[in-house]
């Protein structure tokens, strides 16, 4: 069984949301830890970004870069982070965990203007006992 700290420490974890009709939609994504927390980051007008203003339900697991599962799913609850400070603690944890490549990132999408038109989402754990 998939725990938290294994999503922690994946490469890639596929990020389950969820559209109003209930379907399930799979997107493999890097994922960031800080704290008890797991930060990703999408373009701001992505389809996952649209489904969780709808919904806060999503699921992850540990995935290889193309999203095959590589684990079991784990519920968590996904909030869009709009406050500067955090996101500047998410880059700051994406900066730590990918090290070179993130930097490399990080400068290409500022050549191409995608920088900043990110959104970024703070995942945290959904225990079976409601809380987060």
């Amino acid at each position: 069984m998939t725990n938290w700290a294994e999503l922690k420490s994946a490469k890639y974890v596929n990020l389950a949301t969820f559209r109003k009709t209930g379907v399930q939609v799979n997107t493999p994504v890097w994922a960031a830890p800080h704290g008890e927390t797991l930060y990703v980051f999408s373009e701001a007008d992505a389809g996952k970004m649209k489904r969780l203003r709808n919904s806060s339900q999503a699921e992850l697991a540990p995935c290889d870069f193309k999203g095959g599962l590589l684990g079991e799913w784990v519920d968590a609850t996904a909030e869009i982070v709009d406050d500067q400070s955090e996101i500047n603690a998410a880059l700051a944890a994406f900066q730590q965990k990918y090290g070179w490549v993130m930097i490399m990132t990080n400068f290409f999408s500022r050549l191409s203007g995608k920088f900043n038109k990110r959104g970024y989402i703070r995942l945290t754990e959904r225990r079976s006992d409601g809380n987060t």
